[in-house]
């Protein structure tokens, strides 16, 4: 994932070749003026500013409305991109071990990372230059990257880009590509956070008030504000289920009307001031010097951002191999609750849910070089869990195996690893949100990602279809298959029905709601490479797991 990111960075530029100047954008605040494509009729606004720079007293505070600026923005370049650091790599959990870490700190070198960084592409295919009668359905993407990494400008701008997307769509969508903060920039937790005056959450109140801006603002683009439809792929749909269940699953009033979700990243999800939070919080306070102030969390925000960075990196670096730090909390305000409480009520915001995941989600965050032994596996990957509990998964996992044609990493057998990271962080939240969105009584539709090996992102460029460079195209060429898969996901943002094909390239049979008798859409193709489309049913064995 990381890799990705950076091959991304590395090759980002926006041509310039073939665009024209759009209409000037007034916001109230701003007026931006973006490109038109004069072949594709699309026009794109890079780096609209929609909060202020969370800096100084806003630094771990809960995003402010931007300043107003006088004069023409010129939204033709990709923005700062928001701090960021990995997952982690050691071959234990330092919340599982009697000490903290004692590893040097780390400086990043790249220098287009900024606290500065809460801004938004928008990509129409409308005619700024009329009044539109009616609006289009939009699509707002939230990238993935465990809450740590990537950015809409690193992680997504080659590989989910939105201008081919919006074309893919037959230009019948708006799109809406939006950043936040990361790491302990946007997931700093505990008491002092609070008592401080600071923001849980913050990288989730950002993507809300990103919502709320596609609510005030997309009519001007040509988007209509009640056809709104939020997407992530990976911790992007891990950010999606947590505005599903958001405010109790009762947000009001409503900021979107479907959700899609492709590999739902879902760790374990800690009370605010619990102590792995409090862990957290307590060891930046000691690398930036800020134990011994009257506050430390006042400390913090006035502490040097390379110190900040360089600890955000140490503090992630530094947990369980495959596992992300800094991560949301249940903080009693937008996460009244731990999710799964509420989805288990039926309380879910939304009408519709899509939700996809990929035949491996677990094989790239194990890591296969280490003898696996299952109680120390799962007592790391879940450091809270009571030792009886954690027997009881090492049990249930003790005969598993990895079904036929999902990739194995090369070196010792770790089946059972891999089924453990796969299902309790990426496969049970996916069918937690089925279920809560079955007993509102509401639409919800699964596919399944089957091409081999279905390592977790590889779905990726066969819905972002011609917007992939490092890619460089979907590995299986295939026509039908792609466009089937990729306008299953359109029919939902512009018709709320994968069935209500876009047009006649989507040969994908009838999809059935998840709720008729546990059933999805598989996604694959033969060895001859024909396309293989059609109904499964879900592992009754997994769903026992997951409960």
């Amino acid at each position: 994932m990381l890799l990705r990111c950076v091959l991304a960075l590395l090759s980002l530029a926006v041509v310039a070749l073939g665009q024209s100047q759009s209409p000037a954008i007034d916001l109230g605040y701003a007026t931006y003026e973006g490109t038109t494509n004069t072949t594709t009729g699309v026009t794109s606004f890079y780096g609209i500013r929609y909060a202020a720079p969370p800096t100084g007293e806003f630094r771990f505070g809960a995003p402010q409305p931007p300043a107003h600026v006088s004069g023409i923005q010129q939204a033709t370049n990709e923005p700062n991109s928001c701090y960021q650091a990995t997952n982690g790599h050691m071959p234990s959990s330092p919340y599982a071990r009697s000490q903290g870490s004692t590893s040097a700190l780390g400086k990043r070198a790249e220098p287009v990372y900024s606290e500065d960084c809460l801004f938004l592409n928008v990509f129409t295919p409308v005619n700024l230059s009329t009044t539109a009668t009616s609006g289009l359905p939009v699509v707002v993407f939230i990238h993935g990257g465990g809450y740590t990494v990537c950015s809409y400008v690193a992680g997504s701008v080659y590989t989910q880009h939105g201008e081919n997307l919006v074309a893919d769509a037959d230009n019948d969508v708006v799109m809406v590509g939006i950043q936040y903060r990361l790491g302990i920039f946007g997931f700093l937790s505990g008491n002092e956070v609070v008592e401080g005056g600071g923001a849980l959450n913050a990288g989730l109140l950002d993507q809300t008030f990103a919502l709320q801006w596609v609510q005030d603002h997309i009519s001007k683009f040509g988007g209509d504000a009640s056809k709104v439809t939020i997407w992530g792929q990976s911790a992007g749909a891990g950010s999606v289920f947590q505005h599903i269940i958001a405010n109790g699953g009762n947000t009001q009033p409503p900021l979107f009307r479907a959700a899609m979700t492709s590999s739902t990243f879902f760790p374990s999800q800690y009370w605010y001031n619990g102590t792995i939070p409090e862990t957290v919080y307590q060891a930046i306070v000691n690398g930036t010097g800020c134990s011994t102030s009257v506050s430390s969390f006042a400390c913090l925000r006035s502490a040097s951002v390379d110190i900040l960075e360089q600890l955000n990196n140490q503090t992630n670096n530094d947990a369980f191999y495959g596992v992300y730090t800094t991560v949301p909390v249940v903080d009693g305000k937008l996460i009244v609750e731990p999710p799964i409480e509420t989805l288990a009520k039926g309380h879910v915001n939304g009408e519709v849910l899509l939700s996809v995941t990929n035949s491996d989600e677990g094989a790239l965050f194990v890591n296969a070089d280490v003898p696996f032994d299952p109680v120390y596996y799962i007592h790391n990957l879940f450091p809270q869990l009571p030792a009886d509990d954690v027997q009881k998964v090492a049990d249930a996992y003790e005969t598993y195996t990895i079904p036929a044609g999902r990739g194995v990493p090369e070196g010792r057998d770790v089946t059972q690893a891999i089924g453990i990271m796969g299902e309790s962080i990426f496969y049970c939240a996916t069918y937690f949100l089925l279920e809560g969105f079955s007993k509102a009584g509401k639409n919800a539709w699964k596919g399944f990602f089957g091409i081999p090996p279905g390592y977790h992102a590889e779905d990726v460029p066969y819905y972002f279809t011609s917007s992939v460079r490092f890619f460089d195209g979907p590995p299986i060429d295939n026509p039908s298959f792609t466009a089937s898969f990729a306008q299953s996901f359109m029919s939902v943002v512009i018709n709320l029905d994968p069935n209500d094909h876009i047009n006649s390239s989507d040969v994908t049979p009838q999809w059935k709601t998840w709720a008729q008798a546990n059933t999805e859409m598989l996604f694959n193709v033969t060895e001859t490479n024909l396309t293989d489309i059609h109904a499964i049913t879900t592992d009754p064995g997994m769903l026992a797991r997951c409960e």
